[in-house]
């Protein structure tokens, strides 16, 4: 059935009712909100992880980048560290340990996929938007 729906639709096949796929990706759309796709990748009991914006290469900022991908596990350690202190995690603990994991994720595919395209203009862009206090897409977790 998921071929089925994943075929273009057909005028002339007169079901009249969209396939649930696109139903998600209408969700998706009218949310831009990444969650969802977070929700239903962890349904499957997988996660979600951003694709990079691929531009032109650039290699001079890898070593910023490979320090922010240490800087981000240290921060992981640091709130398992804390959480698990009294041995015990709470439900909150344990969001914020998921928030850094999912962070570490992200930043880590980020950097992957730089290394497999070649093209380190995407660090250099996210270097960019820390000097100047902006950024792109959805705000990190607190």
């Amino acid at each position: 059935m998921i071929y089925k729906w994943a075929e273009p639709p057909d005028a002339s096949a007169g079901s009249g009712s969209t396939n649930p796929l696109d139903r998600i990706d209408a969700l998706l759309r009218c949310t831009e909100d990444r969650r969802l796709v977070q929700w239903i990748c962890q349904r499957a009991g997988g996660f979600f992880i951003l694709n990079p914006k691929v531009n032109k290469p650039h290699p001079s900022y890898l070593i910023p980048a490979t320090n922010e991908i240490v800087q981000e596990f240290a921060d992981l350690l640091a709130v398992i560290a804390t959480a698990a202190s009294d041995n015990q995690i709470t439900h909150k603990e344990a969001h914020e340990i998921r928030a850094r994991w999912e962070e570490l994720k992200t930043v880590t595919e980020s950097f992957v996929a730089c290394c497999e395209e070649g093209n380190f203009r995407p660090l250099k862009d996210k270097e960019k938007e820390k000097q100047t206090g902006t950024q792109s897409g959805l705000a990190k977790p607190e």
